[in-house]
């Protein structure tokens, strides 16, 4: 019965890894129930691409270029991710620019083409990246960082905000307050934020909670709270906002 219970348990921890990066799962198949429970482990799942990322870095510096590193660095997220984050920024900027009314936002953040807001938000975020990259001597701890808070921001954007669409996979997220993960998100990240970059490291931390909050209320405001695009929206600016932080 142990084994049995452990196993079940990992199968919240191997949802939230198929569903967070390209990682094959192997034969393991998530159930409904899986993918309603791996929110909580998210933050897990954030600390193991935060340690991958952080090895990446210190290789990365030791035998390329700085630029050729800082480049690879702000773009291999997007691999990790199949750019599925960077699709939800997108989508969220087409509709959110779109100065339509909230049910034609939802319309156009549903459609799978990218018009010119979504592309102008993708060139930005990667060159935002990489210039914020290229401006450090020391990456490592920046990169794991982000990776953490990246993963920790989405859970607690989740707990904070009410799902905008009557269906859809995001609406599983929204049946109940992950309250375990919200505190597991915020610990991991003033944890290993103080451990890796000090006070900064906290700093950013607080800042990523405090976004994810302002967010929350502007996606409410704007089309009647969350989708899947606003997630991974939420994603990648508070990657973003985490490497701001950390290179003063």
């Amino acid at each position: 019965y142990k084994r049995q219970d452990q196993g079940n348990q990992m199968r919240p921890f191997l949802a939230a890894l198929s569903m967070l990066s390209c990682i094959p799962p192997g034969r393991f198949c998530p159930t409904e129930q899986d993918i309603m429970r791996s929110i909580h482990f998210f933050p897990a799942a954030g600390i193991l691409f935060g340690a991958m990322f952080y090895a990446l870095a210190w290789l990365f510096t030791v035998y390329l270029p700085h630029p050729a590193a800082a480049m690879l660095l702000a773009l291999l997220p997007e691999f990790l991710t199949k750019g599925f984050h960077l699709d939800g920024l997108a989508d969220t900027a087409d509709g959110f620019m779109s100065s339509r009314p909230k049910e034609r936002k939802l319309e156009i953040m549903r459609d799978s083409r990218i018009g010119t807001m979504g592309v102008f938000a993708i060139v930005a975020l990667l060159g935002m990246k990489f210039a914020l990259f290229d401006s450090m001597t020391d990456m490592m701890a920046p990169a794991a960082l982000m990776m953490l808070n990246g993963r920790c921001a989405m859970v607690l954007y989740i707990g904070m905000s009410r799902y905008a669409r009557p269906d859809g996979l995001g609406a599983l997220f929204f049946r109940t307050k992950p309250w375990f993960g919200m505190v597991f998100a915020y610990c991991a990240m003033l944890a290993c934020g103080w451990f890796l970059a000090g006070v900064k490291g906290l700093a950013a931390a607080v800042m990523v909670t405090v976004f994810a909050f302002v967010w929350s209320h502007i996606t409410r405001r704007v089309i009647g709270g969350a989708t899947g695009d606003t997630i991974g929206a939420n994603e990648e600016l508070s990657e973003l906002l985490t490497l701001f932080l950390l290179i003063f």
